[in-house]
C-alpha cells in the first residue's frame, strides 16, 4: 500500500487537473530533480525499464524485427512487425524510420538481425534508448510482451531533470499512487545516495499543473 504522502499528492494533482476539463485523456507525468550526483559520468546516469505494478493505463507500443516463424507467430502480439528485407529500406530514409521509433516505446529483434539493425539503423535507436530486445527465433514472445505493454522507460541522460510517465488520468488515485511509488522505490535504488540525490519530485497531468511529491 503506497504511502499517505504519495496518495495525497495524486488526489490533490487530480482535484486540480479535474477544474480543467480536456477533450481528450492525459497521461500523468512524472517529474524527477536530482542533486549533488555529477551525471557527466556515465555510471551515475540513470537509465531503467520499469514494470509499472498497476499497468501504464494505455498499453506501449512494441515493434518486433523478426522474420519466418518468429514474425508469423509475434504478427497479432505487436503494433508493427519490420522484416528483415525493411531494415535497408529504412536505412535509406531515416526521417522515416525516426517517425517510427518516436512512435514506438520498445522494440524487440529476433537475435540474427542485431548486428544489421545495430549497423543500418542503430543511430537512431541508440541515441533513443531503444536498441531492440534480442530474442532466439523460436521464443514465445508472450509474456516479454505483456510486461512491456506495462513497462516505463525512466532515463535521465546527462540532465539533472528529467520526467516519465505513471499512467492516465482515469487511473484511480491508489493505482497512480502504487505506480509512483515504484518508480520512486527503483530510483532510490540505483542512485549512488538513494534518496539523498533527490532534490523534489512532481507530478502533473500532461496538459495541467504539477504538484509536488513530499518525500
Amino acid at each position: 500500500m503506497p504511502g499517505k504522502t504519495i496518495i495525497d499528492a495524486v488526489e490533490k494533482m487530480k482535484q486540480a487537473s479535474s477544474e480543467e476539463k480536456r477533450n481528450f485523456k492525459q497521461t500523468v507525468d512524472v517529474v524527477i530533480n536530482l542533486k549533488n550526483i555529477d551525471l557527466n559520468i556515465p555510471k551515475n546516469r540513470v537509465d531503467e525499464d520499469i514494470i509499472l505494478p498497476k499497468g501504464r493505463g494505455a498499453e506501449a507500443k512494441i515493434g518486433l524485427f523478426a522474420s519466418g516463424e518468429l514474425a508469423v507467430k509475434s504478427k497479432n502480439l505487436v503494433d508493427v512487425l519490420i522484416k528483415p528485407e525493411e531494415i535497408d529500406e529504412y536505412a535509406s530514409d531515416k526521417k522515416e524510420f525516426k517517425k517510427l521509433v518516436d512512435t514506438h516505446d520498445f522494440f524487440i529483434a529476433e537475435a540474427p538481425l542485431m548486428p544489421t539493425i545495430g549497423k543500418s539503423l542503430g543511430t537512431v535507436l541508440g541515441p533513443r534508448g531503444k536498441m531492440p530486445r534480442p530474442v532466439p527465433p523460436s521464443a514465445d514472445l508472450t509474456g516479454m510482451v505483456n510486461n512491456l505493454h506495462k513497462t516505463i522507460k525512466v532515463r535521465s541522460k546527462s540532465n539533472l531533470t528529467f520526467h516519465t510517465t505513471i499512467g492516465t488520468e482515469d487511473m484511480a488515485s491508489e493505482e497512480l499512487a502504487e505506480n509512483l511509488e515504484a518508480v520512486i522505490k527503483r530510483l532510490e535504488g540505483v542512485l549512488e545516495r538513494g534518496k539523498m540525490n533527490i532534490a523534489s519530485i512532481y507530478i502533473k497531468p500532461s496538459m495541467g499543473p504539477s504538484t509536488k511529491v513530499a518525500l
